[in-house]
């Protein structure tokens, strides 16, 4: 393994190791706190923080997005399928509901087709009938508990490829920093209406006051961890490639497992490991498929010229 393969992949296990420390703390504020308003007040730390880092670094020109209603489509997306996921944590076990988030790398191959006209291998049809068949074993105890709730976690996935298909049309738009900060400046005005019409609608668990100060403090370690985490996965990306580290997602779950029995006591049974399972080892597959075409397609070029 090369030097840049081995540093890309400590970043990315780094990275997806702090996704999930985040969510574990934003699950610590499950009945303190609207999951609406969590959502809001990490969004707004975040574009504040971001937005500060692109005016020194590269000025206020680079507040000018190319295309202004796709940025916003990029701040909708990861708004959405942060109000789902956060809500998820709210009511279900973290190890779960990050299980059937796996899933959206495989709806993100089957949009790319009538969104971005990419096309759709059979492998992607093979990994999305496994995929899918893990997320119903999953849900299945959650289904039974809490309801249709337990659907929340495929909601964030849906929103989350609709996210990594508007980040690819907007490629080569700006640099990283911009794009983050792009994203979260436009997430932040969405996911505070969205906790004002929460405040408004009467609905008890949606309702929320003037949170106490860890509360603050948590969404704001919450707001850092993520930042750095997507950094660190951005350095993993151009130091080892994103089809080298890809596979490194899974991590998430490993992590989201320990600190769910470690924090919260939640201990998923047998079956519900087994969905997660199935759900990894179909994205390993479209992972493997795609690696295959990558390497086929280089030797083709090899040979003609």
């Amino acid at each position: 393994m090369q030097t840049d393969d081995r540093a890309g992949l400590a970043f990315a296990l780094a990275g997806f190791a702090c996704l999930s420390f985040g969510d574990a703390i934003i699950k610590t504020m499950a009945g303190q706190w609207s999951p609406l308003a969590v959502a809001a007040l990490r969004y707004a730390f975040g574009a504040v923080g971001l937005s500060a880092l692109l005016l020194v670094h590269e000025g206020p020109r680079a507040f000018r997005p190319a295309k202004p209603w796709l940025q916003a489509a990029r701040g909708l997306f990861v708004a959405l399928a942060t109000l789902c996921f956060f809500s998820a944590v709210f009511v279900m076990p973290l190890a779960e509901a990050t299980a059937i988030v796996f899933v959206s790398p495989i709806i993100t191959a089957l949009l790319s087709r009538p969104l971005l006209g990419e096309r759709v291998y059979p492998s992607t049809v093979i990994a999305s009938v496994i995929a899918f068949a893990g997320v119903l074993i999953v849900l299945r105890p959650n289904v039974a508990a809490i309801g249709v709730a337990a659907f929340l976690p495929l909601g964030s996935a849906i929103f989350m490829s609709l996210l990594v298909i508007a980040n690819r049309a907007s490629s080569g738009q700006g640099s990283a920093l911009s794009m983050q900060s792009f994203v979260a400046g436009f997430a932040a005005p969405v996911l505070i209406a969205a906790a004002v019409l929460g405040q408004a609608s009467g609905f008890e668990p949606l309702r929320f006051g003037w949170p106490e100060w860890d509360v603050i403090a948590r969404c704001a370690i919450v707001a850092f961890t993520a930042s750095t985490a997507h950094w660190l996965i951005y350095l993993a990306t151009m130091r080892a490639g994103a089809a080298t580290i890809a596979p490194m997602t899974y991590v998430q779950l490993l992590v989201a497992s320990a600190l769910g029995w470690w924090w919260f006591g939640d201990r998923p049974d047998i079956v519900t490991y087994a969905g997660a399972l199935v759900i990894i080892m179909a994205g390993l597959y479209l992972w493997y498929a795609g690696r295959q075409r990558q390497r086929a397609a280089r030797r083709a070029m090899a040979i003609d010229s």
